[in-house]
């Protein structure tokens, strides 16, 4: 039996254009994803200061975060469908006209409210992206080159998340106005999105196609198992890498006074470096040993958190940060992957949305539990239990793979 988990005899396959399958229509698309995706993370570093301005506490902080989990979770309960339904040019378009008001919120914040619905359009953008734009990316591969552009949408989901932060803290750090110069530059990059997103095909119409009316998200019983592997490890490996994003800054604050923006910024890319460099060195690999390694890094992201909390301080936090991004980018690829062989282009942007919700719920919900236990109970507890939580998780979803893989060679 071969390890690889999914069996790509068994797609139902759809014709797509001659001129959507090549490389640089991946890549062009792509763009799309690491555009909004660097939109999303950009805040990261501005966290400090936006705490200093409006004199708000960690749970506050958290909260912020969690409104533009709330916004991508909502979305995706219709994108998914929408884009399957009308084309993924159709969704694309407003989600990134959603992105452009992001960034003038983010310019004209003078509150914490301001924050919140800059962060919630942002949210609905990047559950637009996470569906929409994903799935486009994948369609332009193509049936010959469907796993690796799989790979590349995943591969631009991470870059962005991190090219943002990077230029942000560089940003606050040497710049004057740098919230203004921040979402001034991400502005003209959703604008340069936009530009590519006008030129995607048109939704590809099928014969006796009969629309289907909207509804919760579903998946063919045949897939569930495909959906929930995928969630077990990308859910906690993603609450990681949230985690960080969100109270990494006030952290490493906390530890030692390294709470730069730079600093900040650095360690949010360099998170999510690990991420694409731990995919295109396990984009080969059978699909089951990338979700033990994603399970691996998971638990070695829990040992150096709680390391950091017992003196370890901003050394041990990077390490967990280094790790926390090779387990969201491995569960990631294992569960797009996963999800990308085994089902029809017709339902992709819906299976898409998710295996998004049920990483993104617990990734919103548990790093604000943590912000507000912070409020009440300090650093040490609080990370504590959230460490042991989600290395629950991890031995569960390590578990069921392991029992998986040894039904089939059985």
């Amino acid at each position: 039996m071969s390890q690889s988990l999914p069996s790509e005899n068994s797609i139902n396959r759809l014709k797509m254009p001659a001129q959507a399958a090549s490389p640089w229509r991946i890549l062009q698309t792509a763009w799309i994803v690491v555009a909004v995706f660097m939109l999303s993370n950009a805040p990261t570093p501005l966290y400090i200061h936006w705490k200093k301005q409006f004199d708000f506490t960690s749970g506050t902080l958290t909260l912020i975060f969690a409104c533009y989990i709330l916004a991508l979770v909502i979305t995706l309960l219709v994108a998914g469908q929408l884009a399957d339904r009308l084309g993924r040019k159709k969704i694309i378009l407003p989600g990134l006209m959603a992105s452009v008001l992001a960034c003038v919120c983010f310019i004209d914040a003078g509150s914490v409210y301001a924050l919140l619905v800059a962060r919630f359009l942002t949210g609905v953008a990047v559950g637009i992206t996470v569906t929409a734009s994903m799935a486009a990316v994948v369609d332009a591969g193509g049936e010959s080159r469907k796993r690796q552009a799989a790979l590349v949408a995943s591969i631009a989901m991470v870059t962005g998340a991190g090219l943002g932060p990077v230029m942000s803290g560089a940003v606050v750090r040497f710049l004057p106005h740098p919230v203004f110069i921040v979402f001034a530059i991400e502005l003209l990059v959703q604008l340069s999105a936009i530009a590519i997103a006008i030129r995607l095909p048109a939704k590809v119409k099928r014969l006796n196609e009969t629309p289907r009316p909207l509804r919760l998200p579903s998946i063919a019983s045949k897939h569930i198992f495909h959906l929930i592997l995928g969630v077990l490890f990308f859910a906690p490996g993603l609450t990681s890498t949230s985690l960080m994003l969100s109270l990494g800054p006030v952290l490493l604050n906390h530890f030692s006074g390294a709470g730069s923006p730079v600093v900040a910024g650095v360690m949010a890319c360099m998170m999510f470096m690990v991420a694409v460099g731990s995919q295109l060195l396990c984009r080969q690999l059978p699909t089951t040993r990338v979700f033990y390694f994603s399970g691996a890094a998971l638990m070695i992201t829990m040992l150096c958190l709680v390391l950091a909390l017992h003196g370890g301080g901003e050394i041990a936090l990077f390490l967990a940060a280094l790790a926390a991004g090779a387990a969201q980018g491995l569960g990631q690829l294992g569960g797009l992957t996963l999800l990308s062989v085994n089902i029809s282009a017709d339902r992709r942007a819906e299976a898409n949305a998710l295996l998004n919700i049920g990483a993104y719920i617990p990734a919103g919900l548990l790093p604000v539990a943590t912000g507000y236990l912070i409020d009440i109970k300090g650093f040490t507890m609080s990370f504590t239990l959230l460490a042991a939580t989600l290395a629950a998780v991890g031995i569960v979803a390590l578990s069921v793979v392991t029992a998986r893989r040894k039904q089939q060679r059985d």
